[in-house]
């Protein structure tokens, strides 16, 4: 994509910085799956605490940039405050949160491939939403497609009332994607008017609170010790609030001013990927048949869904920002 440089002269980003910024976005988030479960398994870290800590702490950052760089735009209308804090509900304390509680029993690259999915629920809100973007016949094939592969993942893990009972990872890391997907169509459709790195930067530090009063809430300051508090836990977070959080939203949003959105979107693809490899390599994760069969699955049905298109509503003209799927790891 071309952008007007500051004298109004279209200029093509260097290939160099778009081959670097595609590396950048392709390792830290398919990294990030491994990285939070080593702090939630193998450090016992308290999920709700370290989600939320290390999720506040890159909010943070990314404001008093903000402030130092635009400090006119830092602060959003009343209004736009409203929404930016009810997506950041759902984008992190359901999204991230669920997913990194999730973390302590599933395996990684089970947690990337499931959130993979999530295209396909936003997708599906897009379609029953009435201002939103309507799927063709073969985005519903799609979409079918997709459900098939998410319970490829789940019926290995509950095929009793039993193990139901005494291991929800996978419904809650199904209800993450559900409501990382709600989060981001709430962003598309009523975020009118605040700067989209603002108003990112607020969903992270209200998202990263309630995470941290959550955590308060259900006594993981008990957890937190000598042991919690090893090198390898410390070198998770900060790994995860500078490369997940900080370096690759940055590659992201960089990648979204300068290239074609349906070049973005391979992240998509490429992640869940990357995530098994380096949990099966390095974190030794079990590489199942339901594993790769729904991942293959699932990625056919995003591309599905992704080829098939989208129609317009007729009678509706949406003043809407365009969708910022951040993945679930930022």
């Amino acid at each position: 994509m071309d952008r007007p440089d500051r004298h109004g002269i279209v200029r093509e980003p260097a290939t160099w910085l778009v081959v670097l910024a595609f590396g950048l976005l392709y390792t830290s988030w398919s990294t990030t799956f491994f990285a939070i479960r080593i702090g939630v398994h193998s450090y016992q870290l308290p999920p709700w605490l370290f989600a939320g800590v290390r999720v506040f702490v890159a909010g943070v950052i990314v404001l008093a940039f903000l402030a130092w760089r635009e400090p006119g735009r830092v602060l959003p209308s009343p209004r736009d405050f409203l929404w930016i804090a009810w997506s950041g509900i759902l984008l992190f304390v359901g999204g991230n949160g669920l997913m990194t509680v999730s973390l302590e029993q599933l395996p990684s690259g089970t947690g990337a491939v499931f959130t993979a999915a999530t295209p396909l629920w936003l997708a599906l809100m897009e379609a029953l939403y009435p201002p939103g973007d309507k799927l063709p016949a073969a985005g519903w094939a799609g979409l079918f497609f997709g459900l098939v592969g998410v319970a490829i993942l789940i019926v290995p893990e509950i095929r009793t009332p039993e193990r139901l009972l005494h291991n929800t990872a996978p419904l809650l890391l199904l209800g993450s994607t559900v409501l990382w997907a709600l989060g981001s169509l709430t962003v598309r459709y009523k975020l009118r008017g605040a700067s989209h790195l603002a108003g990112a930067a607020w969903q992270m530090i209200i998202g990263g609170a309630l995470l941290v009063i959550i955590g308060m809430a259900k006594g993981e300051s008990t957890r937190l010790g000598p042991e919690t508090l090893a090198a390898g836990a410390i070198g998770s977070f900060v790994y995860l609030v500078i490369v997940g959080s900080l370096i690759g939203f940055t590659a992201f949003n960089w990648l979204l001013i300068n290239v074609r959105a349906t070049l973005v979107g391979t992240y998509a693809y490429v992640n869940p990927v990357l995530a098994v490899l380096l949990g099966c390599t390095l974190g030794k994760e079990a590489l199942t048949v339901s594993i790769i069969f729904g991942m293959v699955v699932i990625l056919t049905a995003v591309a599905l869904v992704r080829a098939a298109g989208v129609r317009k509503p007729a009678a509706a003209a949406v003043h809407a920002q365009p969708a910022v799927e951040l993945a679930e790891t930022a």
